[in-house]
């Protein structure tokens, strides 16, 4: 697929955003959702509960497999390196239990870990189409690891279990140009774009619009070099009138956390949960993500859907949308991340709460339009099934 191909796509979703509902009785299940990732612990699995929420709501009859704190298991061990993160062995009997209740039609791989595999080789069994979300190029992120064992290992890991999931997979869903590109260069046959979705409280109106200077910036994410949370930090160094808040767990934990006790106006929250987080957001100004490995960037659709600014690198694959890159802003190359800042905050405070007014907007058509194609995309596989049966 070539990149205009792609781009193409991207656009192609903006029919969406301005389609009508779905009439009662259009949408289709059952659906399975399977991901290795707890919802709350990292941006994909909070996509898919989400995901698993708006398709309850519109009437699609749908059921996630995923880990589970409330259900502990000593099958589980720490992800290699990052000992915040765990890998879950899902149950046999479980996963039969729900198979052979819910029969789908359609079986959502979110992840190529146990449970993504796992829920791949039941839809072959089941006949039922696979859908895999491709978010995160996991062998490009292990070549920031510093043990030459691991990063080894990860690659040829994830290397052949992108290949399984592309194979079994009838339909492969990425979330930007740039991961449309990856999965048609690793094998996958089949591939298109999904917009992303928001929490249902990110939806309701913010406590307050943006008015006045540029006082708080927040920073949401895994504390990994591929975020650069030095940066953040590093930032706040620099720009003590700026009250800089970091959100988060991960490898660089404990290096954040002792900076952060020497910086007065930088605070280390440790990991808080999405209700948290959102209001943390519309306590602040603006969200920062600054990372070098970003394939969208939930967080900065989150900060813009509260209607507060968006501060991003370059390569996070929502500057790839046409509705919201216009509606944020950009980290320039070769401007250090306190330079951005600035720059920003001397602009008029009246433009930059257009700006943030616009960004909630977008965010909100976004959702909106990848709801609707996320339905279009279930309904058309019963289709399929329907006419192979």
């Amino acid at each position: 697929m070539t990149e205009t191909a792609a781009t193409d796509q991207i656009r192609a979703l903006d029919a969406y955003m301005d389609a009508s509902d779905p009439a009662p009785g259009q949408t289709a299940g059952p659906v399975v959702i399977v991901s290795d990732s707890l919802p709350e612990r990292n941006g994909v699995g909070a996509y898919y509960w989400d995901l698993l929420g708006l398709l309850d709501d519109a009437g699609c009859e749908a059921t996630i497999l995923c880990p589970s704190e409330k259900r502990p298991t000593l099958l589980r061990f720490p992800l290699p390196g990052d000992s915040t993160q765990r890998i879950w062995i899902p149950s046999l009997f479980r996963f039969r239990r729900v198979m052979k209740q819910v029969r789908p039609h359609c079986i959502i791989v979110a992840t190529p870990g146990p449970y993504g595999l796992l829920g791949a080789w039941w839809a072959k069994r089941l006949g039922a189409k696979v859908i895999v979300g491709f978010h995160t190029h996991f062998s490009g992120v292990t070549d920031l690891y510093h043990n030459r064992f691991l990063r080894a290992f990860s690659r040829f890991y994830f290397s052949i279990a992108d290949k399984i999931l592309f194979r079994y997979g009838d339909l492969v869903l990425a979330n930007s140009e740039a991961m449309v590109e990856l999965a048609t260069s690793l094998g996958a046959r089949n591939v298109g774009v999904m917009g992303t979705l928001l929490p249902g409280d990110s939806l309701r109106e913010p406590s307050a619009p943006l008015t006045g200077a540029l006082r708080r910036i927040v920073f949401a994410g895994r504390l990994a070099p591929e975020k650069r949370v030095q940066t953040v930090i590093d930032a706040a160094r620099e720009l003590p009138d700026i009250r800089f808040t970091i959100a988060g767990d991960g490898p660089l934990k404990t290096s954040v956390e002792s900076q952060a006790a020497d910086i007065a106006n930088l605070e280390y929250l440790g990991w808080v949960s999405r209700e948290r987080l959102l209001a943390e957001m519309d306590k602040a100004d603006m969200l920062v993500l600054n990372s070098v490995v970003e394939s969208f960037g939930t967080v900065a659709l989150e900060a813009m859907a509260r209607e507060r600014l968006a501060l991003v690198s370059g390569t996070c694959g929502i500057v790839e949308w046409p509705d919201l890159v216009d509606n944020l802003y950009q980290i320039h190359d070769g401007e250090s991340l306190a330079d951005a800042i600035r720059r920003i905050a001397a602009l008029p405070p009246e433009a930059r709460s257009a700006t943030a007014t616009s960004a909630r907007k977008a965010a909100l058509r976004l959702n909106r339009g990848s709801l609707l194609h996320w339905l279009d995309v279930i309904r058309s596989t019963k289709d399929a099934s329907i006419a192979e049966q």
